[in-house]
């Protein structure tokens, strides 16, 4: 992905920082948020509602991608480089936020319509909402236009955690929620630029899509959902 785009992704969770940040930082139990953690094969942490069906659901809102990098990964990077030129500005985190989030949207349009979940826009009784939030975003590498001549080499491209919270369109009752820590990494060292960063940003938020929509299909034929 781009390196503005994976970073964009990260700042997508800014606006979630007020409702899954401090909840995060609360590193929750068993419990959350009147959730009960279950067991998951494709997500680190996944928790429900008691009782909630989803049966009935069969499209989906989607609110726009919240982005957040990590609360001193700007800092950081900028006091390990040897020139201003390097470092991260405010213009290239809003870059950044604003290319994350519309990739993000398509993306997951993208999974969901694929997945017979079409995505519409107002409230009803057969829509979900989902709140996607990427969060804790370090980039490893970030595409600043400094020196051409400078080349940054890495294993991996940074790191991310996805939020995913599923609600009730019309009572806006929180259902479920999903966390997920990520290494973007490939295994081998190589030049980070802003197409590995753009490819690799892209693959990783492509699973993430697709394992959420198997996710919903799974939860229907688990419900209601037992606690």
């Amino acid at each position: 992905m781009d390196r503005r785009h994976f970073a964009a992704l990260a700042l997508t969770s800014l606006a979630m920082t007020a409702a899954a940040r401090p909840a995060l930082a609360a590193k929750p139990g068993a419990e959350w948020d009147g959730l009960v953690k279950v067991k998951a094969k494709r997500f680190d942490k996944v928790y429900l509602r008691p009782g909630a069906d989803f049966r009935g659901y069969t499209k989906v809102i989607l609110d726009p991608t919240e982005i957040a990098f990590e609360k001193n990964w700007r800092r950081d990077y900028n006091n390990n480089q040897r020139s201003t030129s390097l470092e991260v500005t405010d213009r290239d985190i809003q870059r950044m936020i604003e290319e994350g989030r519309k990739s993000a949207a398509e993306i997951l349009q993208k999974a969901y319509t694929a997945g017979g979940y079409p995505v519409v826009t107002e409230p009803a009784s057969d829509v979900l909402r989902v709140r996607t939030s990427l969060i804790d975003i370090i980039v490893r590498a970030p595409d600043v236009m400094g020196p051409a001549n400078v080349r940054t080499y890495s294993r991996d491209a940074g790191e991310i955690t996805l939020v995913v919270e599923a609600r009730d369109s019309l009572t806006g009752s929180l259902l479920g929620r999903v966390v997920d820590d990520r290494t973007i990494d490939d295994f081998t060292m190589e030049w980070r630029n802003r197409v590995t960063n753009r490819m690799d940003f892209d693959r990783q938020v492509e699973s993430w899509a697709k394992n959420s929509v198997k996710g919903l299909n799974k939860l229907k034929t688990l419900s209601p959902i037992a606690g």
